[in-house]
């Protein structure tokens, strides 16, 4: 959750509740609602302007991480792919010896 997202949290807890309108004050707020509600391509701008935002906030790693984190998931790639091809090995060779031992294979 964002620091903003907190903070508006926390003011509305704070805050003291709206008194309740009259039913027919609710009519017209609907009314005006839906009228007051973006447009759908307004919605969309404001979604990409916002996610430039939030993008512009990304601390972006430079090209000496990044070829670090890459040679390191590679690194960690390949053992694990040993680690895999040692214990289907061992595993095929104790099967293949059971087998032999008591005259199935």
């Amino acid at each position: 959750m964002s620091e903003n997202e907190k903070l508006e949290q926390a003011a509305e807890k704070a805050a003291p509740a709206p008194a309740k309108p009259a039913k027919a004050d609710k009519k017209k707020d609907a009314k005006t609602e839906k009228k007051s509600k973006p447009g759908f391509f307004a919605r969309i701008g404001k979604w990409f302007k916002e996610m430039k935002s939030e993008l512009k906030k990304v601390q972006w790693p430079t090209k000496k991480q990044t070829i670090n984190n890459t040679v390191i998931v590679i690194v960690c790639c390949i053992i694990v792919g040993i680690c895999i091809w040692l214990f289907d090995w061992l595993a095929g060779s104790v099967i293949r010896a059971l087998l032999d031992l008591f005259g199935k294979g």
